[in-house]
């Protein structure tokens, strides 16, 4: 038994990652593929940052509800419709506590209710919008690290896009809601349940609809917060393992609140309070876990790789430079469509944090230019004829690193300077006068 346990250990921890797929049939691979993505999810949920940032995000959402609430509040009140979203849709997130949700849910009600935003004068609401805002950024954030992402949006997209949220957000929470409404009623029920074979599907589609709408949710959240281009398939994966997986445990939660009435005796008025934290921890690592999957699917040659970084040596990255600025500025030359982080990504077939690291690189140094277009695109920074091969290079070679100081002492030896110096002189010699230019010339169009 103790052998057969080992022997499966072995395989988890190196026999699955070394199958070669491009032998197996399709049914194989994608069965292989999908323990890999699998065991990698689980290792980032238990092993990796997802649990706490999960636990920063709840502490995020208890401090914001309120404000948020209120400011989609008095955007619903100038549809006429506040009455008829909020309330439900909190007796919807809440359905898993029972009774105890309505008694949430009217306590939530009556801290926005409270909140007058009519009387709170220009700069209080101007300081109500941006602490939601500032919310939402920190939801990208969380987001963004999971994509890997080191930059985030600039003011000006942060401001448009998240009042856009903002703003569509709640006519979306109402069509959701008006649509379930729709088709819990009595008059429909009634109607379509007495024909047949449409009861029978009728029961169906009532039975799907919750699970569609949170996976349409959850794709919308996938595919506009990061703030990288999301293919839609990979955030309707995502959104599909997130949706299923937040209505099951819905279920299961529930069943817990019912059998919880030792918390109850132990914590007394404080239980719900601590019910309610669980909870939302439960939706955001969902949502989180969802993410990681819409991410690696998108990057599926991220998932045998154990390090979070891909690393390369010195001379991978003097070839990656070389062939970005290549790239980039063929394209510029033979005025094609200007490349951007993601076009790079789809060519080069590299994690997005290694082409960013280099494109950045390239652009701090003077090499590359950002343009304003969205998502942002790279041309040459200056003429390409002036662009050298040894520039490039060494561009690359004298970026600054984790520089040790048993290290940095060698550059006081004369002899490592000599050889130094030397293979420095070899790398000019080589790449004489040649330019990005001649390299575009000799590729032809």
């Amino acid at each position: 038994m103790a052998y057969n346990r080992k022997n499966i250990t072995d395989f988890i921890k190196t026999g699955l990652w070394e199958i070669d797929t491009s032998s197996l049939s399709r049914f194989k691979a994608l069965a292989v593929w999908s323990v890999r993505l699998f065991i990698v999810v689980f290792r980032e949920v238990t092993e990796g940052q997802l649990t706490l940032r999960a636990m920063g995000l709840v502490y995020t959402t208890l401090l914001a509800m309120v404000p948020l609430l209120a400011v989609s509040l008095s955007i619903l009140k100038g549809f006429g419709l506040h009455n008829q979203v909020m309330e439900p849709f909190l007796r919807k997130f809440l359905a898993p506590f029972g009774e105890k949700g309505a008694e949430i849910t009217s306590h939530i009600i009556s801290f926005v209710d409270n909140m007058k935003v009519g009387v709170l004068g220009s700069l209080g609401m101007a300081l109500l919008v941006y602490t939601v805002i500032s919310v939402i950024q920190k939801f990208e954030g969380a987001f963004n690290a999971i994509w890997r992402i080191k930059r985030s949006r600039s003011f000006a997209r942060k401001f448009s896009d998240y009042i856009s949220i903002l703003l569509v957000g709640p006519l979306l929470m109402f069509s959701a809601i008006g649509i379930t409404a729709s088709f819990t009623s009595n008059t429909i029920v009634r109607k379509i349940t007495n024909i047949e074979p449409f009861g029978s599907l009728f029961y169906v589609i009532a039975q799907l609809l919750p699970y569609v709408l949170v996976c349409g949710a959850f794709t919308f959240f996938y595919l506009f917060i990061p703030n990288t281009k999301v293919k839609f398939k990979s955030a309707l994966i995502g959104g599909i393992f997130a949706g299923i997986l937040w209505e099951t445990t819905g279920w299961g939660f529930a069943a817990f609140t019912v059998s919880s009435t030792k918390y109850s005796a132990i914590y007394s008025g404080f239980a719900i309070l601590l019910m309610f934290m669980i909870w939302l921890y439960l939706n955001w690592l969902i949502i989180l876990a969802g993410a990681q999957i819409a991410f690696l699917h998108q990057h599926p040659e991220l998932i045998g790789l154990k390090d979070k970084v891909l690393y390369l040596s010195n001379s991978l990255k003097e070839r990656l430079a070389l062939i970005i600025t290549f790239l980039i500025c063929y394209n510029y030359h033979h005025n094609k469509e200007h490349l951007t982080i993601h076009s790079l990504i789809n060519y080069l077939r590299l994690p997005e944090e290694t082409i960013d690291k280099m494109v950045t690189l390239l652009k701090d140094n003077g090499l590359l230019i950002e343009t304003n277009e969205y998502p942002p695109a790279y041309i040459p920074a200056k003429e390409i004829d002036t662009i050298s091969l040894y520039e490039i290079v060494s561009v690359v070679r004298s970026s600054k690193g984790e520089i040790h100081l048993a290290v940095k002492s060698a550059s006081s030896i004369p002899e490592v300077n000599i050889v130094m110096e030397s293979l420095d002189d070899s790398i000019r010699n080589t790449l004489g006068s040649k330019t990005i230019k001649d390299l575009i010339l000799s590729a032809g169009k």
